[in-house]
């Protein structure tokens, strides 16, 4: 079935994009939560009318992103943690809780939305990853200290 989005959908596609999905994900995901519409004859003449403001939307929502990833690339996180030998923490750092600190911090990122860019096994300062928008991505530090 082919689809104009009106969404930007991860993995699928940016907003004014005609693609070819499965019937199934048309019909019981895209087609009710208002993500796409159908791109029948009369749908494809007004998506030609309506690009110049899909265009605007999706630069307008790429704006905000960058907006947000510049003020998380600016954040630094404390995660606090029981210490054993040699400073090697006990568990470790999940993107749950980094995703906590940054609700803490005014920032609303999901858990799913957060990469840990190397294993964080002893004290001290380390990368994490924020992907906001599908064209953008803020790298914020993490500092791990003992409890």
């Amino acid at each position: 079935m082919r689809v104009i989005l009106t969404e930007t959908v991860a993995d699928l596609g940016h907003i004014g994009d005609l693609v070819t999905v499965k019937n199934g994900y048309a019909r019981n995901f895209l087609l009710p939560r208002k993500f796409a519409v159908i791109a029948n004859e009369s749908n494809e003449s007004s998506f030609k009318h309506q690009m110049a403001l899909l265009a605007k939307k999706r630069q307008g929502s790429l704006l905000a992103a960058k907006a947000l990833g510049d003020k998380i690339s600016k954040v630094s996180i404390n995660i606090t943690k029981p210490v054993g030998e040699d400073e090697r923490i006990f568990g470790t750092v999940t993107t749950a809780e980094l995703a906590e600190a940054l609700t803490g911090e005014g920032f609303n990122i999901s858990k799913k939305d957060i990469t840990i860019t190397s294993d964080i096994k002893k004290v001290g300062v380390y990368q994490a990853e924020a992907k906001i928008h599908p064209e953008v991505t803020a790298t914020f530090k993490v500092w791990v200290v003992s409890a």
